[in-house]
């Protein structure tokens, strides 16, 4: 599978660098050790942040600036790393789904990117990380159609999977996925991005049992 950047993005994000995961998992219900490291984090972005602060976390301000450039606003359209950290500020507890889907919050979480978590096989073709048209229908999990118009949006040969805001029902992760693609949006640039690659990996190896893996990181 290829993965390229459009000129629009590339015009409006200069500073944009993905982190790509490729790998062979097991998914599973959370386990309750995996859900004592969710709350410690959780526990502490509610100890760190108020819920004004949230947008200023540098990975989630480069997001948001990336969306009023390609004119959405980020406040009717939050990115998922945003909507996550308010979630927890407000003191509303995060969801549980699987580990798969649990472990991208809670490194979406931690690092402030915006992740996208796709199963594999459900995906046709290359993929082009562009900007959503009015004339793109999308299906966002949990939420309904999106008006994605303006988003960054991944599209693979049938039509737009991901965008920062919320990934799409026909290529989400399930019980019975077993090749993950995690893409880690690094709007900001490449500070951190590491850390957060080193983290998802760590946690796979734990909870999923991680096999065969393959990391590239896309820049230009």
């Amino acid at each position: 599978m290829k993965i390229t950047i459009s000129s629009k993005i590339r015009e409006a994000a200069p500073n944009l660098r993905l982190a790509v995961i490729s790998c062979e998992v097991e998914n599973s219900p959370t386990h309750v050790e995996f859900w004592a490291e969710m709350d410690a984090e959780a526990n502490r972005i509610a100890r760190t942040f108020t819920i004004d602060e949230i947008n200023k976390r540098p990975e989630i301000a480069a997001t948001r600036q990336v969306y009023k450039k390609l004119g959405k606003d980020p406040n009717r359209y939050r990115p998922s790393a945003e909507a996550l950290c308010r979630r927890i500020v407000r003191q509303i507890p995060v969801y549980q789904v699987s580990t798969l889907v649990d472990i991208i919050n809670l490194v979406s979480i931690r690092s402030g990117y915006s992740i996208g978590g796709f199963d594999r096989d459900k995906i046709q073709g290359d993929v082009e990380l562009g900007v959503g048209s009015a004339n793109d229908y999308f299906e966002a999990i949990g939420r309904g159609v999106l008006n994605v118009e303006g988003l960054p949006l991944y599209r693979d040969s049938v039509g737009g999977i991901g965008t920062p805001t919320s990934d799409n029902e026909r290529t989400k992760i399930s019980m019975t996925t077993t090749k993950l693609l995690m893409i880690i949006n690094g709007y900001n640039g490449k500070q951190g991005l590491q850390a957060a690659i080193d983290h998802a990996i760590e946690l796979l190896q734990k909870y999923a049992r991680l096999k065969e893996c393959e990391i590239i990181t896309i820049e230009y």
